[in-house]
């Protein structure tokens, strides 16, 4: 039977990305199908006390995930994979900062309606979104950021991984991430980064 992952990121987030293209990976080595979901760096940091710089860009930041919202309401949940992967293509690999840009050649790019990019600067999505960040948080709590996964009734947040693992290398992560995560009483394992995200 196909194992449903269903998978919560921010086009902002290089680690989700990163995660992101693991699970597509993943895809062709295990019996998974992976759905995309909409959560907020932004919404998720309202409140706290973060940099300067980071408070720039989490103002940004909302533009992505609202027009994601925004053509997932108007086509359906198809239509977030290809839009996040042509955002975060975009933006971490080719490396386009304006995201005004970034969301206005995604839209051309998989030929979705572009008026969609005028809810980057609209509240009109704002419930639709709240809604999509939080079937996504809620049960990991909000100690952590994105990427966030759910399989079945567990849910964690990771793995932050770089480069993103390719062929049988994606699958053997997945089984031990799967394996760890599903263990009762198992919350953290983490040690120090030593590098950047690497995209490929």
């Amino acid at each position: 039977m196909t194992q449903q992952i269903d998978l919560w990121v921010d086009p902002v987030c290089p680690w989700a990305w990163l995660t992101s293209r693991w699970l597509l990976e993943t895809k062709k080595v295990r019996d998974v199908d992976v759905n995309f979901h909409v959560m907020s760096l932004s919404l998720l940091n309202e409140g706290r006390e973060i940099s300067e710089e980071y408070v720039d860009l989490m103002n940004k930041a909302w533009g992505p995930v609202r027009v994601l919202i925004a053509a997932e309401q108007r086509v359906g949940t198809k239509a977030i994979e290809p839009l996040y992967s042509a955002m975060g293509t975009l933006h971490h690999v080719q490396g386009e900062k304006d995201l005004t840009k970034v969301i206005a050649m995604a839209l051309e790019e998989t030929g979705l309606d572009a008026d969609l990019a005028s809810a980057a600067t609209s509240h009109e999505y704002d419930d639709a979104l709240k809604v999509s960040h939080h079937a996504g948080m809620d049960s990991v709590g909000f100690d952590v950021g994105t990427p966030v996964i759910h399989i079945g009734d567990v849910s964690f947040f990771g793995p932050v991984v770089t480069p993103a693992p390719k062929g049988e290398a994606a699958g053997r992560l997945y089984d031990g991430v799967l394996a760890v995560a599903s263990t009762p009483g198992f919350y953290e394992l983490k040690r120090s980064r030593t590098q950047g995200p690497i995209f490929e």
